[in-house]
Order: structure tokens, then C-alpha cells, then sequence
């Protein structure tokens, strides 16, 4: 009988026991040995990247005593540097290249239907991210860490059709504004230029009325 409650209580505390909002999966896991006074430190690193498939992604690297240790590091990590990325038509906006080191990436936009063509880190990172369509090629080195920060680089330089009207209009803003102080400073110039001339006429004795009367009298 206690046996069977223990069980039950473990089978309560499993479906009980809540879920994250971000699937995880661990791209690299790695033995790293530190050299001590005492001799080798043997150690774990591990790459996680966190996903929520609706356009959130993140990824990071910690080091542990034990691999659990390490993932669940580099996963709280992750966390806090989540990046958002938007979709054009299920897709990526337009081609883009991205160099990280001696990673190089390429990702462009596909058609409904074609699915997530891609290899290694760099398809884990577009399924996280919840891409349903695009093409992608690593064009320089196989580290998959390179990799990761080269496709997050990618993505960052996207830019979007409303971002390019919006600048368009900070733009002509500015210009019309330029143009309105610039028709302002012409007229204060002419204004001053105006004023310098009446005072030279001043003082060469020649009024405003003096000069009328010698044009009435040469027509």
C-alpha cells in the first residue's frame, strides 16, 4: 500500500508540475579540464537554446559541475536574453546574409509549404523561433556555436516594410522642416540687407522721398 501511494503521489507531482512557456534543446555539450595546482579540473559546458515557436528565441552557454548543473544554467541564462522576431507571410522578409567569426550564414525567404530547409544549430535555432518557411546555408565554419550567434545576427538585420515607411516620414519631416527655416533665414537676410541700405542712405544725406521726386522728374 505505501508503495502504491508513493507511486501515485510521484504520478501527481508529474502532472501537476508546471510546464514552461519555452521548449528547450541542447545544441553542444562538452567535457572542458582546467588545469589546477592539484591537477585537472574536469567540467561541463553546455549550449541551450530556448524557444517558444511564436517568434521568441534565445540561447546561451554556462559550465558546471555536472550536466544537469550546466543546463540548467545556461537555460535561466537563455531567459534573459530572449529575442523577438516577426514574420512576413510565414516567412523571413527578404535574403540576408550575417558573418560571425569564421561562420557564415545565408537565410532566405521561401513560399508556403516548403518548410524549414536547413542543417545543424541553425535549424534548431529556426524551429525554436518558429519559422514554418525558409532556406538557409552555412557558408563558413562547422562550430555550432559561431553558427548560433551568426543566424541570431541574421535575424536581427531584418527590416521590415512599415520600419522603411516610417523613416521615409521622420525623413521628409525633416526636410520640409529644413526647408521652412531655410525660407525663414532668407527673408531675415533680406530683411537685414534692407536695413543696412536705408542706413548708408542715411548717411549719404539721400532720404526714401528724395529718391521718389528724381524718378518723377527723369520720367
Amino acid at each position: 500500500m505505501a508503495e502504491a501511494n508513493r507511486k501515485n503521489n510521484r504520478s501527481n507531482f508529474r502532472k501537476n508540475k508546471p510546464q514552461s512557456e519555452y521548449e528547450q534543446r541542447i545544441i553542444d555539450l562538452a567535457r572542458v579540464t582546467r588545469v589546477m595546482a592539484g591537477g585537472k579540473r574536469l567540467r561541463f559546458r553546455a549550449c541551450v537554446a530556448l524557444g517558444d515557436r511564436k517568434g521568441k528565441i534565445g540561447w546561451a552557454v554556462a559550465k558546471g559541475a555536472d550536466v544537469a548543473i550546466a543546463v540548467s544554467k545556461a537555460a535561466n541564462k537563455a531567459k534573459k536574453y530572449m529575442v523577438k522576431i516577426r514574420l512576413v507571410d510565414e516567412t523571413i522578409p527578404h535574403k540576408v546574409e550575417a558573418k560571425f567569426k569564421a561562420a557564415q550564414v545565408m537565410l532566405k525567404p521561401a513560399v508556403k509549404g516548403t518548410g524549414i530547409i536547413a542543417g545543424g544549430a541553425v535549424r534548431q535555432i529556426l524551429e525554436l523561433a518558429g519559422i514554418p518557411n525558409i532556406y538557409s546555408k552555412i557558408l563558413g565554419g562547422s562550430n555550432k556555436i559561431s553558427n548560433i550567434q551568426a543566424t541570431l545576427k541574421a535575424l536581427s538585420m531584418l527590416k521590415y516594410p512599415e520600419d522603411n515607411l516610417a523613416n521615409d516620414l521622420v525623413e521628409e519631416s525633416v526636410e520640409n522642416g529644413n526647408e521652412e527655416e531655410k525660407s525663414e533665414r532668407d527673408l531675415d537676410k533680406e530683411e537685414e540687407l534692407y536695413n543696412e541700405q536705408k542706413k548708408l542712405l542715411r548717411k549719404e544725406g539721400i532720404d526714401e522721398e528724395s529718391q521718389k521726386k528724381s524718378k518723377l522728374l527723369k520720367k
